[in-house]
């Protein structure tokens, strides 16, 4: 058994190497330095050792990340025709070696590939059976069980920059030309040895790298889970979007005819995909919830429909007053309830339609307009100073129109000076007579400018050349084929195909989605018809909306996320053009 204590001077002493196998050992680092796939490197690196030494077979270990223990990673033997881990898709069976006693918690030295991680030392054993020191009864274990000699072991440690062991290579059974076993040369050790050291680095980069790829993921995931959160409106719209994108965006891949024939995602196009879709609304953060949430036409923080209603009690009770007073005054007293009675009925008539008209819809027609202005004209008398217990910021608006003094004959719904805070008009008789929905036009602009935010905060990362569209592909998502869309009003020709999926997949997320507390969940079936509207409006990519049905993402989404009410069928005929059948010959 022979120790060698120092990486360098074994890196060296590879110099009485063949010049061959040094170029060899040069083009395997510039492999293992390009090689971007975990289990591909991994493989890359047993593989190449194994043929440096001229080995049967060898292991791959991999140190926890708690580091207490050696993981199998890779495993492969050429006698016993055995392949596991890597790209086999085979699993290991063997359990991870405790690198310390779990009872006493003392350093576990009996293992020849332990003792190798926590010493930091090549051991090479010319022969397991003959060898002192080391726990072989397993190794003969396995013999006796496969009929296989276990001989000559080479184990290595692999260490990073920081001299920090994260692995150990162990190679087992040398053979020579004539395939008979031999002990691991001194002049293969080193070479075999600086390969180990080019695979360290090489693990350990594309560990820090996955690593920084998992910290922007969870950051990304982190920030959109709170966007979702912060509005119970659209929770859980940032985390559902990228599902539906990546479904649409990988049957587009699979196409090997037709308009997405030559649509295709490198792996570095899946990730900048991905954390677009993730990031497509951050610009909401910005966004005020009682704009994205706002339910009725009068609602700010609060909704100030009970203002109004409380004005209209007060109206009532001064019209009982004045009933009262005249039967007081002599009059006759049916005639005065009579004129009390229509008017309660006219007040309560005229509530009726302003809580209804706050509740918003569809389209308020230019008459419902025309009497809410009517309405709007009913004056009532306050007797209490409008200027006390305010805050300082509405102090200083109430400057620019005093209110006049108590007592003050007021109207009913009123536009005041005081109404415009920064960018929105909070005025009474302007937020009742919105015409569609219950957003005033600021404050739509407000929430539509979310896309112009997301697009601006993406831009201020410092995103790698791989990743420089995501600003674009998130951002771009309320576009329309026809130009009418925005940010930028782009059409359907100067729009990625990611940008169209992204526009697919947030539109069907937001038809879908059953947590939405202004509407009832849509049968899928209801949301495909909508989509098909928006596709002849030519708000959507007529092609993506096709392969989005004849490829079944809507029902794979559907099953997957959707409630089981709204899983109903799609008659996807009914919405696809038949392709015309090739004339056949004669």
């Amino acid at each position: 058994m022979t120790e060698h204590t120092d990486s360098s001077s074994q890196v060296h002493s590879a110099a009485g190497v063949a010049s061959a196998d040094l170029q060899r050992l040069i083009e395997v680092g510039i492999a293992l330095s390009a090689e971007r796939n975990h289990d591909r490197l991994t493989e890359l690196i047993l593989l190449e050792a194994k043929a440096f030494a001229n080995a049967d077979g060898g292991t791959l270990y991999l140190v926890s990340d708690d580091g207490r223990s050696l993981a199998f990673k890779i495993l492969r033997n050429d006698t016993l025709k055995t392949a596991m881990g890597g790209t086999t898709g085979t699993a290991i069976p063997f359990p991870a070696l405790p690198l310390y006693n779990p009872q006493t918690g003392e350093p576990n030295h009996n293992n020849v590939a332990t003792h190798v991680a926590l010493n930091g030392q090549s051991i090479n054993i010319e022969d397991a059976y003959t060898a002192q020191g080391f726990d072989f009864s397993g190794t003969k274990k396995f013999d006796a069980g496969t009929g296989y000699r276990s001989k000559s072991f080479l184990t290595i440690p692999l260490k990073n920059t920081h001299d920090e062991v994260i692995g150990v290579l162990q190679l087992i059974n040398a053979q020579n030309d004539s395939c008979e076993v031999i002990a691991f040369s001194s002049t293969v050790q080193p070479l075999v040895e600086a390969l180990a050291s080019q695979a360290a680095v090489a693990i350990d980069n594309q560990r820090l790298l996955q690593a920084q790829r998992d910290l922007m993921d969870s950051f990304i995931k982190v920030l959109a889970r709170a966007i979702d959160a912060k509005s119970p409106y659209t929770g859980g719209h940032c985390e559902r979007v990228p599902v539906i994108a990546k479904m649409l965006a990988r049957a587009a891949c699979e196409q090997t005819e037709g308009p997405f024939a030559d649509y295709q995602l490198s792996e570095d196009d899946w990730y900048e995909l991905h954390l677009a879709a993730w990031l497509h609304d951050c610009g909401k953060v910005t966004t005020p919830e009682y704009v994205v949430d706002k339910a009725t036409k009068l609602e700010t923080i609060y909704d100030r429909i009970h203002e109004v209603r409380t004005r209209f009690e007060v109206m009532r009770r001064d019209a009982e007053i004045a009933m009262l007073r005249r039967q007081l005054a002599g009059e006759d007293a049916a005639l005065c309830e009579q004129d009390f009675a229509e008017q309660v009925a006219a007040l309560e008539a005229d509530f009726a339609f302003i809580a209804e008209s706050n509740i918003g819809g569809e389209f308020m027609a230019p008459d419902k307009v025309e009497r809410c202005k009517q309405i709007a004209e009913r004056t009532w008398t306050r007797y209490f100073d409008r200027t006390l217990g305010l805050s300082w910021e509405e102090s200083q608006r109430l400057q620019a129109a005093p209110p006049p003094p108590a007592p003050a004959v007021e109207k009913l719904l009123e536009d005041r000076a005081e109404h415009i805070v920064g960018v929105y008009n909070r005025g009474e008789l302007y937020n009742m007579c919105i015409q569609r929905g219950t957003l005033t036009n600021e404050e739509r602009k407000v929430i539509n400018d979310h896309i112009v935010l997301t697009q601006e905060m993406l831009r201020q990362l410092p995103f790698p050349k791989s990743l420089k569209r995501i600003p674009a592909i998130a951002g771009n998502h309320h576009e329309k084929i026809d130009g009418t869309g925005y940010p930028h009003g782009l059409t359907g020709d100067q729009m990625t195909v990611s940008d169209k999926i992204m526009a697919i997949a947030d539109v069907f997320e937001a038809l879908t989605a059953a947590d939405r507390p202004y509407k009832t969940p849509k049968k899928v079936s209801e949301c495909v018809k909508i989509l098909n509207f928006m596709k002849k409006d030519r708000h959507i990519d007529a092609d993506l909306f096709e392969l989005f049905l004849t490829s079944g993402v809507h029902d794979e989404y559907a099953q997957s996320y959707l409630r089981p009410d709204q899983c109903d069928t799609v008659d996807v005929g009914q919405y696809v053009a038949p392709r015309p059948v090739a004339p056949s010959l004669p």
